[in-house]
């Protein structure tokens, strides 16, 4: 079966924090920028975890003990890239299609000692596009209200940063 071309949509910010320390938050704080409501699990959130390792995860806890699997780690280069899939469809569902999902590749890219620009692209494939009418990942990474945001949470006081930079941003590549 031919694969129908990728679409893409990029973001970048930059962050006043080490390559290190910008990945960690990425990585080990991901439940801490994530809000709780962004779940398909079907009740209160008691972690999201990251496990970091190429094979994890990233999943919901429920307080209740039950969990979902929405995104798998496909790449886990410490500090400077990650790949996660992107496992919940259009519909907010679980969508268990691996061919249907996306990707969602983020970058650390040292430009100082103290400064990190964080570059995250999200592709999908036009068919999953289509179906969706727009990206699943679409609103990750945004400039909201003058802060520079990860799923709606400001991602610099996350980091610890005073401030951040938008850098660049891209609409999506057809």
């Amino acid at each position: 079966m031919i694969q129908p071309p990728a679409t893409s949509i990029r973001h970048s910010i930059v962050v006043e924090a080490p390559i290190e320390k910008a990945f960690q938050v990425f990585t080990e704080g991901f439940g801490r920028f994530k809000p709780p409501e962004h779940s398909i699990l079907g009740g209160d959130i008691a972690e999201t975890v990251f496990e970091p390792r190429v094979g994890g995860h990233v999943f919901d806890r429920g307080v209740d003990g039950r969990v979902c699997r929405w995104a798998r780690v496909l790449a886990y280069e410490p500090p400077h890239r990650v790949v996660i899939s992107w496992d919940i469809s259009p519909h907010w569902q679980i969508e268990a299609d691996h061919d249907k999902t996306s990707e969602v590749e983020v970058r650390f890219v040292p430009e100082s000692a103290t400064r990190t620009r964080v570059e995250l692209e999200s592709t999908a494939t036009l068919n999953a596009t289509a179906r969706a009418g727009k990206l699943s990942a679409k609103g990750w990474m945004a400039k909201r209200a003058g802060r520079c945001t990860f799923a709606g949470t400001p991602i610099c006081s996350t980091i610890g940063a005073d401030r951040c930079q938008r850098h660049r941003r891209h609409a999506p590549n057809r």
